[in-house]
């Protein structure tokens, strides 16, 4: 099997092998606005998710998150596309409560991904992998925490693994359902 394939199964294999262990699962849709007008869709699956206790940061969750990205740039008769498949461990921690109902967290992650075109957007990014980098805050719409909306600042860049790094910046609003 090539490495590339092995990147993409590997990891999704063993997530939905263990999804059954999950204290919790859910599904989002992001829209992306990009760094020289890119514009996408994200597609994500979380199929686990931890309560973990720390010495540092107290209570928090640490889910993980396998995501289809699919770009584009330019004009509509002149576009070009680009996808990413990704997988992310996220650390979410609970922030505020907004009117003793509506939960407000931070979340942030580090994951990798493996991008289809390495020239995207006029210019090189380097290489196929790269590291999905984001920081960003949930805001739960309902007390049961079924249906969430986030914001957040996403970052892909391959950390100098090549020469040509110029990295891809995106700001995203996302629709997350729990269940």
């Amino acid at each position: 099997m090539k490495p590339t394939l092995l990147f993409i199964f590997l990891p999704l294999a063993l997530l939905f092998s263990a999804q059954l262990m999950a204290r919790e699962q859910a599904v989002a849709i992001d829209y992306l606005n990009g760094s020289d007008d890119i514009e996408g869709i994200r597609l994500a699956y979380r199929p686990l998710t931890h309560d973990l206790t720390t010495s540092w940061f107290g209570d928090i969750e640490l889910y993980w998150e396998v995501s289809a990205n699919f770009w584009e740039y330019g004009d509509q008769n002149t576009h070009t596309s680009n996808y990413a498949v990704a997988i992310s461990p996220v650390i979410v921690k609970h922030l505020t409560t907004i009117a003793d109902k509506y939960p407000v967290y931070l979340e942030a992650g580090i994951g990798a991904s493996l991008v289809d075109d390495r020239t995207f957007a006029g210019k090189d990014i380097g290489s196929h992998y790269q590291f999905e980098d984001r920081i960003g805050f949930i805001f739960s719409l309902d007390n049961k925490e079924r249906h969430q909306v986030s914001v957040r600042y996403m970052h892909y860049s391959n950390a100098g693994l090549s020469n040509d790094n110029p990295g891809l910046d995106f700001i995203t609003l996302s629709y997350i359902r729990n269940f």
